[in-house]
């Protein structure tokens, strides 16, 4: 959540800001119910301070035996109006926050200007894209054909945008999995192994909630959440605390299934892998001192690129233009692979610097080195998302007999198997 002082010092930046993200929430309504709520704070103070006055006098009017009758109802008086503006200012203060969150958060300088994707900026390309002499099939393909992966029996057993994995292929994403946790471990991440299922306060905290309700499961006895992504509950892992800076820069990283409607995509990648309502992710956060979010920033990049690159699959990194970022996010990178079968990159991680947007929504502060208090930045990176990787491995790693070779750093993983089928 943008702080509301911010906002009331600079409108025209605010304005600015969002409309780059092709968003137009009145911010001049926010700042008439910000002006009314102040001039309510104001004039309850000075109602108050009558109200102590009055007490007294009326004090002193009893000591001194005098009839104090008509100052009593004077302050009832007060009294009455203290609580009819009190009832006015939540009102106020309730339509004021009703509308503060869904204000997105203001894109950084380095953020290219665009309505959309097509305005993505390539940062960098890593490994030349394959040109096989055969014909490399699609994953949903060579998995059934392997009897790895079965789209019909996932389609039977809960509908359209599911998959299933059996015998080696699920054997790889396990693989995958225990390869992207260890690795980031080994660089100073503290594993974390959170719930699945969190409350509205904790969907609300990372901004998932109430930007993006519709893409999302929810429990309906109990207006409970299944995650999107282990981001929600590990970066809420400081929701409603006060860390130490001595504790900064704090390291997080953990593996979760991922949950999503995604109801704004009806009719995209009907095929395969490439969109379903549950997959499995890796997922690393970072929580920093605000003057370093920026360099963090960047490591946590080329942490997920790392995975790539020990996978030896090409993939190219894009700066996200201002109309593509997420709600919460202030600038964020796309790495994107190669499909061989598909013969087209795919989005397969996402890092972005929140600024202190989250710790905001969340209320985690930290103390300074001054003792002053502030918020945090907080950051995270797929690390990364399994149901655009195992397609790239099945496809990249394709041979010309219709087995797959495993990567050799999976397989000490995999028992020592280097090739499927």
């Amino acid at each position: 959540m943008l702080d509301l002082k911010f906002v009331r010092e600079n409108p025209e930046l605010v304005k600015a800001g969002i409309a780059k993200r092709n968003d137009h929430t009145d911010i001049d309504k926010i700042l008439e119910l910000d002006s009314k709520r102040r001039e309510i704070i104001r004039t309850v103070e000075q109602l108050k301070s009558d109200k102590n006055k009055a007490s007294g006098e009326i004090a002193q009017k009893k000591k001194a035996g005098e009839d104090a009758s008509a100052a009593i109802t004077r302050m009832r008086e007060v009294g009455e109006k203290i609580g009819a503006l009190d009832n006015e200012l939540r009102t106020v203060e309730e339509e004021m926050n009703s509308i503060l969150v869904w204000v997105p958060n203001i894109p950084h300088e380095s953020v290219p200007v665009g309505a959309d994707e097509s305005a993505n900026v390539v940062v960098r390309e890593w490994g030349e894209i394959p040109k096989p002499d055969f014909t490399v099939l699609p994953h949903w393909e060579i998995g059934e054909k392997l009897g790895i992966l079965d789209m019909a029996a996932a389609a039977k057993i809960s509908g359209s945008g599911f998959y299933l994995l059996k015998g080696l292929g699920a054997r790889l994403q396990r693989a995958l999995v225990s390869y992207m946790l260890d690795t980031h471990s080994a660089d100073g991440f503290t594993e974390m192994a959170a719930p699945f299922i969190v409350n509205a306060d904790t969907m609300f905290g990372t901004g998932q909630l109430p930007k993006l309700e519709a893409d999302m499961y929810k429990t309906t006895e109990d207006n409970m959440y299944l995650i999107p992504t282990a981001e929600v509950p590990i970066t809420n892992y400081f929701k409603q605390q006060i860390i130490d800076y001595k504790q900064l820069p704090i390291y997080m990283v953990g593996h979760s299934p991922c949950f999503r409607r995604e109801a704004g995509a009806a009719g995209k990648d009907t095929r395969g892998m490439i969109r379903v309502h549950q997959f499995e992710k890796v997922e690393m956060v970072k929580i920093v001192h605000p003057d370093s979010s920026y360099d963090e920033l960047e490591s946590l990049l080329l942490q997920a690129e790392k995975i790539l690159q020990g996978l030896k699959i090409p993939y190219r990194v894009c700066n996200l233009a201002s109309g593509d970022l997420s709600f919460a996010a202030a600038k964020c990178y796309d790495i994107e692979l190669w499909a061989a079968g598909v013969k087209r990159y795919l989005e397969i991680s996402s890092v972005s610097n929140f600024e202190d947007f989250q710790a905001r929504r969340m209320n985690c502060r930290f103390r300074d080195e001054d003792k002053k208090m502030r918020h945090p930045h907080t950051l995270n990176g797929s690390g990364v998302a399994l149901a655009r990787l195992i397609p790239a491995v099945l496809e990249n790693y394709q041979n010309a007999d219709g087995t797959i070779t495993v990567p050799e750093v999976l397989r000490p993983y995999m028992g020592g198997i280097e090739n499927i089928g």
